[in-house]
């Protein structure tokens, strides 16, 4: 009786910088190419630190993807995300793509892509491999908001440096990035007190986990 072989494991490596801010915010990322658009965004959003909390769109080259459950999609001009899977998406000579979170303040990500030559199919995917520095609060007004409000909680005598550090909790360090806390999440799930309904987009459906590669 003939042996199946194991299908080949393709791995893309991405990797992500947050635009118009500096120093530079950025990750690197290991995914599996059979992943899906919505499982990516999932995956952004914790590897960022974002809330999940806006619409978020995908572009390739002339191609836009979105989230087709919100209300009036037709009207934002793109494709339904949901059964697009990254390789497909990027097709056969895409290397590059732009991730949008956020149409109020615009957080544009510039994600570059290459194929993992070697992967090991021991390893856990996906994988974040690097990054720098943290995402800047949700709703805080784009990369202008976020330098005043850098400024403010920086600055005691700033107006704004109380009812700023009220309104993020007390505390926001811009360096923060945790590489060993995002794939313990990854690889297992959020820790018991975390597992609590996440902010969702209002009208929106809820997605699914990050944690399963395809």
């Amino acid at each position: 009786m003939a042996v199946r072989k194991r299908a080949a494991l393709k791995i893309y490596e991405l990797y992500v910088e947050l635009e118009d801010i500096e120093p530079l915010v950025w990750r690197g990322l290991l995914v599996p190419a059979t992943i899906t658009l919505p499982k990516l965004h999932d995956l952004l959003q914790l590897a960022m630190g974002w809330t999940n909390s806006h619409l978020h769109s995908f572009t390739f080259g002339k191609k836009s993807f979105g989230m087709a459950e919100v209300d009036d999609f037709e009207e934002l001009n793109m494709l339904d995300e949901r059964k697009q899977t990254l390789e497909a998406a990027l097709g056969e000579s895409a290397r590059e793509f732009l991730y949008e979170y956020d149409f109020g303040d615009g957080w544009r990500h510039r994600i570059a892509v290459k194929p993992l030559a070697r992967p090991n199919s021991d390893w856990h995917y996906p994988l974040c491999t690097g990054g720098a520095r943290a995402a800047p609060p949700d709703d805080v007004g784009g990369p202008g908001g976020y330098e005043e409000f850098l400024a403010a909680i920086k600055d005691p005598k700033h107006d704004e440096h109380e009812n700023m550090l009220i309104w993020i909790g007390g505390a926001f360090d811009p360096e923060g990035f945790d590489l060993n806390a995002i794939n313990r999440t990854l690889r297992f799930g959020p820790p018991p007190a975390a597992q609590t309904p996440r902010a969702s987009v209002q009208r929106v459906k809820s997605r699914g986990r990050y944690g399963n590669p395809g």
